[in-house]
Formats: C-alpha cells, structure tokens, sequence
C-alpha cells in the first residue's frame, strides 16, 4: 500500500462554518476580517438544511473514525441560531449508526450564549471552546464588537452561565505582542475561570512591501496547478530578518518566535509549580504525551496534514481553516462526496507537503520529533532564494530546551502509577535537585541559552 492510499484511508475532520466568516466582533487580528472582500465565498449567508443534511449523511457514513468529531466554527457560529444546531443533533441522531458516536464542539466568542443556549449545550453534552484572552486589558484591545466596544465582561460573565448548566469550556487565548509582555497576568486571568483546559494560539499575520495584510497562501508561496497537485513553493515575506533590526514582514500586534518562547516558559513554570492536575495546557499536555511515545491530536504538530476539512456555508470544501483563498477550493458536497473531496491528490500533497518541504534546519533539529516543523501558515522566507524557516522557531526551541527535561520527568512519573499532585512534587523536588548550587548567572542546566536567573531560577 502506498503513503497515499493508506493515508486516503485515515479518519478525516471537517470544521463547519454555518455562517461562514460572518461575526459580531471584529477582533483586529481575526484571519478572517474582511475576508467578504478578498474571497467571495466568505460572505455573510447561512448553511441551507440541503447541505447541512448532506454534510452530515456523508460525513458519517465515510469517516472510519469510531466517534466522529463536528466542529461548528467561524466567523461566529452562534449567528446561526438555536434551531440551525437542534436540526444539526436531529440529523446527527438520524444518520449515525449503532457502535458510533459523535462529539461536537462549538467555538464561540460567547457574547450571545443565553440561558437556553447553555441549557442545549448541555443537555446534548457538547463540548465548549470560549475564545478569551486572559486579562481584560489585553482582550478589550483587541476583541470589540461591531460598535466597538469592549467584550471581555461579556464573555467571562458567559464562561460563568456555561458553568453554572455544567459545561466547562475549553478557554482559547490568542498570544499577540501585547499578552506576551505580560504573561503571569494573562494566565492568571484564564486560571481565575476555572475551566481546567487553556489552549493558546499565536497570532502571525503578515504583511506585504506597503503595510497591507497578506494572505496565508500568497505569503507561504501554494499554488495550486490547475486541476492536479499544489505546487509548494514559498514567497518572500518583504522585509527582513528577525533579529536584523530592519521592520518585520508581520503586522504590530503579531507576536515574534522569541517573545512567544518567553511567554510559554513563564507559563509553564507557573503551571509547573502550581496548577499541574488542576488545569491542562494544550501545548505541555501534547508534549507530555508525545514524549511518552503517544501521537498528537493538534494538526500542528502532526508529521503530515491536510485531514482537516473546512466546510464553507455555501457547501463549497477548503483544505485547511488557513487556507480559505480559491486556490485551495477542493469542490462543493452539493456536487462531490465529502469523502472523495477529503481525499483528492490535491488534499493529500498539500498535506504531504509539510513534512516534504521541511527546510535542512528543520531536519537536522533536535525538536523536530516534537515540532514537527510548525503550520504551514507560520512559514516564510527571510529573503528571496532563501530556505524557508517557521517564524516562531526560535520561540519553539525556546520553549522545548526549558521545559522537556521536566515534562519528561513528570510523563515518567505518570507511568509510574503517580496521581498528578505527586508527580508534579516528584518533578519540583528533582529540579531542586538537580539544579542545586547554579548561580544565577549561569547558563540554565536546561538548555535554553537563557541565564539561571532568565530560566529555571526565577521565582
């Protein structure tokens, strides 16, 4: 058999935009923001029952998965309304055979999450992800409604009616340059909620020669050929270098490699020393778990992509929630099956290709069995000819140096039968150990470049 026929034989996911990239805030570093004007298919309508049905029949009976995962995404999903998603659990119960499940998962920005809402959330047992950017300051600055007004109340106050009807929400924090100056008070402020799972994602968006926003595939340089193969390649981000002083290829609230390995480490010694058992943070969970020979669930960290679906609410299917641009169109379910669109050549180079057009730095780095070179969408060239680099990669191999040593102590203490309140003791106590007599000066015994008192010796 070959990688693409086994691969063809893989469970696929399909994130569904009943509303597509229509939304009641207008978060200033959304992917999506005037997507209407940029990409036609993007504009404000709602998934007919026609697709909506077809999406669902299809998407069962191909996906050899034992329980099959929707994902109700953006824009803003809720706009939907109530009865759009009782339909969706009516159709879901309709199609889905005896020794199968499904698992929903709706994300939102929570600003229109009443009572009733969170009544049928829980009454189905669909799973949450809140978007929330941890301290008000941070989110309010960038996450404001149509009229411009700050939302962060808003949403904590829907975070609490979610728990009071028993869903706990999985809490979505974005990093931009503003929440990586202050990490202790964003994460503070997601640990206040109480949930028990943070997941935070980076904010890169790039930027062409005049200062305008450049597409995630006209910056990664896909292509695809017409009717066959994406053609890989990747485009200069104009500009320059990180680190050379000359102005970045990103937009001012972007976050850079460095700032972002900063803010994790500072995360993760915080976790570490307080909330291991009592919250799970997505990236040191995943790594935990890889370390421990598992694989991950994030597609960032995959080998290889592309079994992520996006469904528009037109019907038309896209290869990746990043990569909603014509180019990346792989047909409409109104026309094709979902299972043959998910599994086109088309979808499975631009998958293969992640691990295809890894750079020589990427392959000869320690991590890369944990990175596994980053998204697509956070690749670029420094300068024209250039081998193409991930632009968080000095963060990624900040972040792995300082925290692998502890995270592969607490996955051996795990194994070894620990509840985890006395393998986080175990793991601080043989830091103690271990580090025993470093000044605070000195290069951290973790690795990382950074000074003791930089690293692991901060209080």
């Amino acid at each position: 058999m070959t990688e693409t026929e086994y691969r063809s034989r893989q469970p696929f996911a399909v994130m569904a935009k009943p509303v597509g990239s229509f939304c009641n805030l207008r978060c200033s570093y959304c992917y999506y923001l005037k997507a209407d004007e940029q990409h036609p298919i993007a504009r404000e309508y709602l998934m007919s029952d026609e697709v909506l049905e077809k999406f669902i029949r299809e998407y069962i009976q191909n996906n050899p998965a034992g329980t099959i995962p929707f994902t109700w995404h953006g824009g803003e999903p809720t706009l939907a309304g109530l009865p759009f998603f009782r339909r969706a659990a009516e159709l879901q119960r309709k199609y889905l055979p005896a020794g199968k499940t499904v698992w929903n998962n709706l994300q939102t920005n929570g600003t229109l999450l009443t009572d009733e809402w969170c009544a049928f959330l829980a009454e189905n047992h669909w799973d949450v992800g809140l978007s929330i950017d941890g301290s008000a300051a941070v989110h309010d600055k960038y996450r404001r409604d149509a009229g411009g007004q700050a939302t962060f109340e808003r949403v904590r106050k829907a975070c609490l009616r979610l728990k009071r009807h028993g869903v706990l929400p999985d809490l979505l924090c974005t990093v931009t340059a503003d929440s990586a100056a202050d990490p202790l008070a964003v994460y503070r402020g997601l640990r206040e909620l109480e949930t028990g799972w943070v997941q935070f994602i980076p904010i890169v968006r790039w930027t062409k020669a005049d200062g305008s926003i450049r597409d995630t595939a006209e910056n990664a340089g896909l292509t695809a050929d017409t009717g066959a193969v994406p053609h890989i390649g990747f485009a200069s981000a104009a500009g320059s270098v990180p680190g050379t002083g000359s102005a970045p290829p990103v937009t001012p609230e972007s976050v850079t490699g460095k700032a972002f390995g900063k803010f994790l480490c500072t995360v993760f010694d915080e976790w570490a020393s307080n909330d291991i058992g009592r919250i799970d943070v997505q990236l040191f969970a995943e790594t935990c778990e890889m370390i421990a020979g598992g694989e991950p669930r994030l597609c960032t960290l995959g080998e290889t992509c592309g079994r992520v679906l996006v469904l528009e609410a037109d019907g038309s299917v896209y290869a990746c929630d990043h990569f909603v641009q014509p180019e990346y169109r792989l047909g409409s379910i109104l026309e094709q099956n979902l299972a043959e669109l998910a599994d086109l050549p088309a979808q499975l180079a631009f998958g293969q290709a992640k691990r295809d057009m890894l750079p020589a730095k990427c392959r000869a780095c320690s991590w890369l069995r944990l990175c596994r070179g980053g998204c697509l969408k956070d690749r670029y060239s420094p300068a024209a000819g250039s081998v193409p680099i991930h632009w968080l990669c000095e963060g990624y191999e900040m972040f792995y140096a300082h925290a692998v040593p502890d995270l592969t102590a607490l996955a051996g203490f795990l194994r070894q039968g620990m509840r985890p309140a006395e393998a986080a003791a175990a793991m601080r106590a043989r830091r103690n150990v271990q580090w025993k007599g470093v000044g605070r000066n000195d290069p951290c015994p973790c690795g990382s470049g950074l000074k003791f008192k930089n690293c692991h010796g901060r209080k």
